[in-house]
């Protein structure tokens, strides 16, 4: 079963499209790439696999995109909307609420996975660094979050490869950022992962 909805933020309105577990044990709330939206491959199977392992899923459109604009926002306030949305949506929910989305929206997830009261992250193709400037790197974000983190990542991603950590989890598949192959093997890392929480 699924559902939208708008979610009033700071930054304008979100859309949040829900797909219901039959007997749900948690929340997964995924947000999307910065150009990109809530249809992305990866983020379809993520979905699918989250339900069958007994969450409910919540893909978050942020404002600047239900506005039609392809630039992201700035970080501040993509986090802003993002904190606005898990409170709009969370309550009602039972189990543990995991947080998450595909590249630009696993660095929101990341960054606020403490403040939003999130059980974990769960991170496809996490942009370690931007393509070919591997000093400027985003290891401080995916460190910071807080709560275990598992990242499925393309084996060839230009933005970087991050490695296993401390509480952190690296799925690697053949293929680059848009995490267009191996989908099975996707959807049956991100459903057992889930499975563990909701324990």
């Amino acid at each position: 079963m699924t559902a939208a909805r708008e979610v009033d933020t700071p930054r304008g309105p979100a859309r949040v499209t829900l797909h219901r577990a039959g007997s749900p044990r948690g929340l997964l709330l995924l947000g999307h790439g910065a150009g990109g939206g809530v249809d992305a491959p990866d983020l379809v199977t993520a979905t699918a696999a989250a339900t069958a392992a007994g969450f409910d899923v919540g893909l978050v459109e942020q404002p600047y995109r239900v506005a039609g604009r392809r630039a992201p926002a700035p970080a501040g306030h993509l986090d802003e909307a993002w904190l606005a949305v898990v409170a709009a949506v969370r309550p009602g929910h039972d189990g543990p609420l995991v947080v998450g989305g595909r590249s630009s929206g696993a660095r929101v997830a990341c960054r606020t996975a403490t403040t939003a009261g999130a059980a974990a992250v769960l991170c496809l193709a996490f942009p370690l660094h931007p393509p070919g400037r591997p000093e400027r790197t985003r290891a401080p974000e995916l460190e910071a979050a807080g709560v275990p983190v598992l990242v499925v990542q393309g084996r060839s991603d230009r933005f970087g490869v991050p490695g296993d950590g401390p509480d952190r989890r690296v799925v690697l598949l053949d293929g680059d950022h848009g995490l267009k192959r191996q989908h099975d093997l996707l959807g049956s890392a991100v459903g057992e992962w889930l499975a563990t929480l909701a324990r």
